[in-house]
């Protein structure tokens, strides 16, 4: 993960940035986060990539919303009574070092064998908040999954997963396994997911998608139905919320797009929206 002479090479990649996102959010006198892992997280790669996605650096607004409502819903979570935090895909994610966390709480990191090196390597001097372990294993592989998830469901009472930016890369038939594989543990309680309406789904594949197409890292996952798309495979919508929403709250949102508020309470597919749901167990 070291070469910075090209753009994005596959889907670990886009791991470095949203770094680098973080990172600049963390410089602001007004950031809704800190993260002060993220600079050295997403390292001179994570800046070249985003200067080679110029179409995609105009959505900063989006990954910040992104982060801080994923923030906002696993401290929820831990807060009423997570024991473990699955992170599937967690490519960069600091969040066991820089929130504030119970030392008690295991927190599980799963993604690709080159991420988990890299990140192990970077951080290796840092101590984090939780009990933290990391474990590589391709999330494609569904045989191999099912056996991870029951040996979690084994070790907790109740377990909070977050898939924050994997389930776009997924096709709507590889969700609703893994939703279906997720609720078949039993102390699997809570999920946290990020959503794109079919309408942004289309704005996001053509800004940068092509790159991120030919970097085997398309995008793929667009629901019709939102966050309603998990209802038959086990999970109930607790809380959605739209990142342009978030966003407008804390000055953060494009003038150009304020025209798009308030969103819908129905959201129609062609409708461009994003947002981060708090799925809870059926």
């Amino acid at each position: 993960m070291s070469d910075t002479n090209c753009g994005v090479r596959n889907v670990s990649d886009t791991a470095r940035w949203v770094a680098y996102f973080r990172a600049l959010e963390t410089k602001r006198s007004d950031a809704l986060f800190r993260d002060p892992y993220a600079e050295r997280l997403a390292g001179e790669r994570g800046f070249h990539i985003a200067s080679t996605l110029a179409q995609g650096n105009k959505h900063e607004w989006a990954w910040v919303a992104r982060t801080y409502l994923f923030d906002k819903f696993a401290a929820q979570a831990v807060r009423d009574g997570a024991d473990l935090v699955l992170n599937l895909a967690a490519g960069l994610d600091a969040r066991p070092y820089r929130m504030e966390l119970p030392a008690t709480l295991q927190w599980v990191e799963v993604d690709f064998p080159e991420i988990i090196s890299y990140k192990e390597e970077i951080l290796c001097g840092d101590k984090p908040k939780c009990r933290l372990e990391r474990l590589a294993l391709d999330l494609s592989d569904v045989p191999a999954r099912r056996s991870l998830f029951e040996l979690i469901g084994a070790r907790a009472e109740k377990v909070a997963v977050i898939s924050e930016g994997l389930l776009i890369y997924f096709s709507g038939e590889d969700v609703a396994t893994l939703a279906r594989d997720l609720a078949a543990e039993d102390n699997f309680q809570n999920w946290i997911v990020d959503l794109a309406s079919p309408g942004q789904l289309k704005l996001m594949q053509r800004s940068t998608g092509k790159q991120l197409s030919e970097a085997n890292a398309a995008f793929k996952f667009g629901p019709p139905e939102g966050a309603d798309f998990f209802r038959p495979y086990g999970w109930e919508p607790k809380e959605v919320e739209g990142m342009l929403k978030t966003a407008a709250e804390f000055k953060r949102a494009p003038a150009e797009l304020l025209a798009l508020l308030p969103e819908p309470k129905r959201v129609p597919p062609n409708f461009p929206w994003t947002g981060v749901c708090l799925l809870q167990k059926r």
